[in-house]
């Protein structure tokens, strides 16, 4: 058999580096050695329609794999097994909290997900449940019960340093505004003629970055609210209470804020977070039945239970609540307890259903 010798330089017909395939299996190897925080970086350029506070959960994410070694290793080194470890070590070694380590994988796995688009890893390594791996040391929200709201609101109007706070806080119980939306509220956005609240945006503060104005957590969240005759009696008590400064604020063309602090200042999240957490360690301090943790929130969330308590459509609580999932309203009725059971069986009269039944059934005997 004749053999042939080839020369391999003049071969250039079938030269692999002169192939389209061989740049692209060149650039999918430069893609996979890229860096977990360079990946981050790279899928955090493509969120440019997002909230300020979003675009601050994402640096958070960043300037923490930074420090941390796992932002350096290579995305086509990492496994489903690494992330459960670095996850473990955050939870177990550096004391982050459940929600914070769900908040970090919320980013980290929308952004490999980019890689496995892009062809640059096969799976992505943070599809997997947290809570198989990192225990959930998230507490259960709870509302507060009929009797502590009371008691809470009670203190409130007759001590003689929170009684300045008390017609706020009532609001927050009785209208199931969030704290943001609170805090923005403006005069314009009360309409005393037709008995309502204009809800529209809401006030946050971010670091130097000052005030801000945005618009509600959801499209849902525009609403507008009915006022009940006592909060509508808090706004008005508020208002001739109201310091006037010597100069408006003004946040995003918005003015007129209805709560001020005692500078003249905007009272926004972090202020109401404070009066409520020195009224509530005043309260216990000075009374032997203590009250459970209370919060802007649980305002929230107490009325949304109070509201399905007493029968509500849950419709037309989702509505007022602003939630845009119908879902997150229904879960407030898994709250009631067996008293409030107890108290609807009352109210429909159910108990009294079977004697009714009792005596057809004893005439049905009769004749048979």
């Amino acid at each position: 058999m004749r053999r042939i010798r080839v020369n391999k330089n003049n071969i250039n017909t079938y030269n692999f580096k002169n192939t389209r395939a061989y740049h692209v299996d060149r650039t999918s190897n430069q893609a996979r050695s890229i860096s977990v925080i360079t990946l981050t970086e790279q899928y955090v350029a493509t969120k440019t329609n997002v909230r300020l506070t979003t675009k601050s959960g994402y640096q958070t994410v960043l300037n923490l794999l930074k420090s941390d070694n796992f932002g350096q290793q290579k995305i086509d080194t990492v496994k489903v097994s690494d992330v459960k470890l670095w996850f473990t070590s955050l939870q177990r070694e550096r004391g982050k909290r459940f929600s914070t380590i769900h908040s970090i994988k919320s980013v980290l796995k929308p952004a490999f997900q980019l890689a496995v688009d892009d062809g640059c890893i096969v799976r992505n390594p943070f599809d997997f449940d947290l809570s198989s791996v990192v225990a959930n040391d998230c507490t259960t929200r709870e509302s507060l019960s009929s009797q502590d709201e009371k008691r809470f609101l009670e203190f409130l109007k007759t001590d003689p340093h929170f009684s300045q706070y008390y017609e706020g806080i009532y609001i927050l119980f009785n209208t199931g505004l969030r704290i943001s939306e609170f805090c923005g509220l403006t005069i314009k956005d009360i309409d005393f003629k037709k008995h309502r609240l204009i809800i529209d945006h809401q006030l946050n503060k971010l670091g130097s970055s000052g005030y801000y104005i945005e618009k509600p957590k959801t499209d849902n969240g525009i609403r507008i609210i009915p006022m009940s005759p006592d909060v509508e009696a808090c706004f008005r008590t508020i208002l001739a209470q109201r310091i006037q400064p010597h100069k408006e604020p003004v946040v995003d063309g918005k003015s007129g804020f209805i709560f001020l602090d005692k500078n003249g200042n905007i009272a926004y999240s972090l202020h109401w977070e404070h009066y409520f957490k020195n009224a509530l360690h005043r309260y216990n301090a000075t009374h032997r039945k203590k009250l459970p943790k209370i919060t802007p929130h649980i305002c929230r969330h107490t009325f949304c239970s109070n509201m399905a308590k007493r029968g509500m459509n849950p419709k037309t609580l989702q509505y007022i609540m602003g939630h845009s999932d119908i879902s997150v309203t229904l879960n407030t009725y898994t709250h009631i307890k067996y008293e409030d059971a107890v108290a609807e069986f009352k109210r429909l009269k159910i108990s009294k259903s079977p004697s009714k039944y009792s005596k057809k059934s004893k005439s049905k005997r009769q004749i048979l």
